[in-house]
């Protein structure tokens, strides 16, 4: 019978490595963050491709092409991200979202380091590359897809959970997943203000705190990984 619970706790650990709530929190919180930094900086959003999408239409069918055009870096920026998250994904299994936040961080750095000599370049390429491999390679929050740079779809499964719980349809546990989404949703919030007031009272230091909570986030992961890894050998 341990053996039994020990396979069963070593397949939960395996399906929730990189999906649990606290890592896309922690995501959720730097998604916010610089979504933020870039809109003050630079005026044009990292994470939400849409809004980029629209600005360059608009813009282009007025005939607004230098307008229009200072749109397109983010979005060519968030393409390399996302084929570059799944490139991983393919040739490095289950360790590609650890790569991944290490790459983000060092795109980060790089952008602090760049921003002083080529500001457009390190902002807008940047920092849209490292949203990119972000939403890519953590698509997941326990059985649920989420995103960790923008919050619609997340404010949308909040809702639909709270709508299972009043219709009756919830399952077993008929409360987490409107209680996960929210505070993912919380934390993109307090994630966005954050990187707003201190992109504006600290900018040559702003980039810091994301640094900061991908670390985090990078540590939880490889903790679970050794228990995920310990429990498979003690269940042998």
């Amino acid at each position: 019978m341990d053996q039994n619970v020990s396979s069963k706790h070593v397949a939960e650990l395996r399906v929730h490595r990189e999906q649990t709530l606290l890592v896309a929190v922690l995501l959720a919180l730097a998604g916010g963050y610089l979504e933020a930094y870039t809109w003050i900086v630079h005026g044009v959003f990292a994470n939400a491709q849409t809004a980029n999408l629209v600005f360059l239409w608009i813009h282009a069918m007025a005939g607004e092409w230098a307008r229009a055009f200072h749109y397109v870096p983010p979005l060519m920026a968030f393409v390399l991200g996302v084929t570059t998250a799944s490139w991983l994904r393919h040739f490095a299994g289950a360790r590609a979202g650890r790569i991944s936040i290490l790459v983000e961080i060092g795109f980060l750095f790089l952008v602090g380091f760049l921003h002083n000599r080529f500001p457009a370049v390190a902002g807008t390429l940047g920092i849209s590359f490292v949203a990119a491999m972000q939403t890519a390679s953590f698509p997941r929050v326990e059985e649920w897809t989420y995103s960790s740079v923008m919050a619609t779809s997340n404010l949308r499964q909040a809702i639909e959970g709270l709508f299972a719980v009043a219709a009756g349809r919830a399952g077993l546990r008929p409360f987490r997943q409107p209680r996960a989404f929210a505070a993912i949703c919380a934390a993109f919030g307090v994630g966005a203000s954050t990187g707003a007031y201190m992109t504006e009272q600290v900018p040559a230091w702003a980039l810091a705190i994301p640094v900061m909570l991908l670390l985090i986030a990078l540590l939880r992961c490889m903790e679970q990984g050794r228990d995920s890894r310990a429990n498979s050998q003690s269940s042998v």
